[in-house]
């Protein structure tokens, strides 16, 4: 039902009054952006967004992404008139334990669909979703998914941030006409205006890359509902909604002039008689302002009625498709239920003396026959980080056809990354993407929101060290590993590891880092892999005990002289370096570190039992020796690297580098 156009403005300017009050209650935040794009969420939420008031979690339900996080005071206002946050908990935005944090942090049950980060990660967040919700709906057949809208919102500076050139890029080509997208187009930034820094033309861009582009006054409720209709009418292309919005639309200077299109509003609070004057020229109530209006409040309520209707009606087709398909029904039920697959791991037969990114390739491809949910992406490179292991066993998605579990990113490691957190956003789908471990650096910002969201997205990264070899320094990853593995020594506010990360040391702890990573349902997980061949460990090595992070893969009688530590690759070196000090009577236990962020999660005594005090530790690494600076401890040695590599063949670089069992030999007898 279409409201009067009078109370949408009336409804619009409650959230502008609540918006402004939330800021300067809390002295800190960002009103200007809320209160200009107050029109379009009241009408999205009054008039357009389907969900479930009884069930926020409903799998079929309409989601609402928002991009820049600094608008949060909009949505906690909107969401308000949802019943979703009470008046006292607007008033406490941004302090100490609040539900109403500076930028939202996804939380479902609240309406909250992501956790809004830096500027352009939550609309490649709505692709994925997008992209999630296609596959969904091919994979099962409920037309609920196929009814189902993904809604995005983006500002100035989404625009501009590089990763919108790859998610318009994917959108359009993939035809994503279940995406809808609006534009802030306020031309006011934090610190200019727009127009200082930017004079592309928008429209004319994402129309190039296959969006559907609808510009309108972005205040005006009847050209917003218009703009609305005709983007769902679409069924070819996502849709771009631009609208010519005002930064702090209602806001008064202390003389009572207008206050309206100032960069002064963006991030600080109105202030005094500016505040005071905002407010009464919206309507609102100085001594109270944290109301929402008793005819706004009927609004919702209707709409809360209508909703009902609405999503009954769906529910009644989704039970009809389920009675109809009872094994896809329960299949989905399973994938909504967030609980690790069932995987046959013992039908996975690798090859001894194989590089680990092909052992990652025999175990995707296993995945990609036994996990009908996951979806895998690669970054243009498919064929070298071996996640066409994955692809081999199904295809690429493509406009009309989504079919297929594998998405062809292009080379776009940020933009894929989002994407694949967009899709575990959504629900339904565990998403993987892979690429060479030294692009992870263009990563990071998407791996910390997946930590943060506790996403458990995997991300696998090939050619894990200096052993590219001839592609020089610019393709060696030598810092990379230290910058991930720090996400194991953080905390989320549970207490837990924010993110798991495993580097195998040969083909079967591939198998078994492999199952870890499945079986994290909590954390996204970084598995990285070798380019290069490596040595099987010694028989009788007990993989399993790879699950506890630290494991000893071959010990002498009685007390060790020496423990040699690694992870991945350099295990092998040690095994054949120890061979050298077994002949001069040094006696070695050899312990596989795959993940110290796991192996420190585990008792005291288990961590004591491998690597106990008082004994001597060497450790060998192929990137920074901080690496294992942790496990070696203050008497023992770590041989690392302390610069860049260099460009020849892999072999060249072991001798050179002292990665072979000569210089592991020389190095622990100078530590005797």
């Amino acid at each position: 039902m279409k409201n009067d156009n009078t109370l949408m403005n009336h409804a619009a300017d409650n959230i502008r009054i609540l918006a402004a009050a939330m800021v300067e209650k809390a002295k800190s935040g960002h009103p200007g952006g809320a209160m200009g794009g107050a029109d379009f969420i009241n009408v999205l939420y009054a008039e357009y967004l389907q969900y479930d008031p009884a069930n926020p979690k409903w799998e079929g339900r309409d989601r609402f992404f928002l991009d820049p996080g600094h608008m949060s005071p909009m949505l906690y206002a909107q969401l308000a008139m949802t019943g979703k946050f009470t008046m006292d908990e607007l008033k406490n935005l941004r302090q100490w334990g609040s539900p109403t944090p500076g930028h939202p942090e996804v939380d479902v049950m609240r309406g909250i669909e992501n956790t809004s980060g830096p500027l352009g990660q939550g609309h490649v967040f709505a692709i994925g979703a997008a992209i999630a919700a296609k596959f969904l709906a091919a994979r099962t057949g409920n037309p609920t998914f196929e009814k189902e809208t993904i809604y995005a919102y983006i500002s100035d500076g989404g625009i501009q941030e590089e990763i919108s050139q790859g998610g318009g890029r994917i959108a359009g080509h993939l035809g994503l006409d279940n995406l809808i997208m609006f534009y802030d187009a306020n031309d006011i930034q934090l610190s200019t205006e727009t127009g200082e820094v930017m004079t592309e033309d928008t429209a004319m861009k994402y129309r190039s890359w296959g969006w559907h582009v609808i510009e309108i006054n972005g205040n005006d409720c009847q050209q917003i509902r218009q703009a609305l209709d005709e983007a769902k009418a679409e069924n070819q292309r996502p849709t771009l909604i631009i609208g010519k919005c005002i930064m702090g639309k209602g806001a008064r200077k202390a003389d009572n002039t207008s206050y309206e299109h100032s960069c002064k509003t963006h991030g600080a609070p109105l202030g005094g008689d500016a505040y005071k004057n905002t407010i009464l020229n919206l309507g609102g109530d100085l001594e109270n302002p944290f109301v929402i209006f008793d005819d706004v409040k009927e609004m919702y309520a209707r709409r809360e009625e209508e909703l009902k209707a609405i999503v009954a009606e769906r529910h009644r087709e989704e039970q009809a498709w389920a009675e109809a398909n009872p094994e896809k029904a329960a299949q989905q039920a399973e994938w909504f239920s967030g609980k690790a697959p069932r995987i046959d791991w013992n039908s996975i037969e690798q090859k001894a003396g194989d590089a680990t990114r092909n052992a990652s390739a025999k175990v995707l491809g296993l995945l990609a026959e036994q996990v009908p949910n996951m979806i895998c992406s690669s970054a243009d490179l498919s064929n070298s980080d071996k996640t066409e292991g994955f692809l081999n066993k199904t295809h690429a998605f493509a406009k009309g056809d989504f079919s297929g579990a594998f998405l062809q990113a292009g080379v776009a490691e940020l933009t894929m990354a989002c994407c694949c957190i967009g899709m575990t956003l959504h629900g339904g789908v565990i998403s993987a993407c892979g690429t060479f471990f030294v692009f992870s650096d263009y990563m990071k910002p998407a791996i910390r929101m997946a930590a943060l969201m506790k996403l458990p997205v995997k991300f696998i990264w090939s050619h894990d060290a200096f052993r590219v070899g001839e592609d020089g320094p610019t393709h060696q990853p030598v810092e990379q590993e230290a910058q991930i593995r720090l996400m194991e020594k953080i905390k989320n506010h549970d207490g837990k590891n924010s993110m798991l990360v495993l580097r195998p040391a040969d083909v079967d702890e591939t198998t078994v880092c492999w199952k870890l990573a499945m079986e994290n349902t909590d954390t996204p997980t970084g598995l990285i892999f070798s380019r290069q061949n490596v040595n099987s460990l010694p028989a009788g090595t007990n993989y399993a005990e790879a699950a506890r992070g630290a494991y000893i893969v071959s010990d002498s009688e009685g007390t060790p002289d020496v423990i040699l530590v690694a992870s991945g690759s350099e295990v092998s070196t040690l095994v054949a370096g120890a061979e050298l000090l077994h002949k001069d009577g040094i006696k070695t236990r050899i312990v596989s570190v795959p993940s110290e962020g796991l192996f420190r999660s585990q008792s005291k005594e288990y961590q004591e039992s491998i690597i106990p005090a008082g004994v001597k530790v060497f450790g060998l690494t192929a990137g920074l020796p901080v690496n294992l600076e942790g496990l070696v401890g203050a008497n023992g040695k770590v041989w690392g690297l302390d610069s860049f590599g260099f460009s020849a063949p892999y072999k060249v670089l072991d001798e050179k580098l002292g990665f072979n069992a000569e210089n592991v030999y020389n190095q622990v007898k100078a530590m005797f």
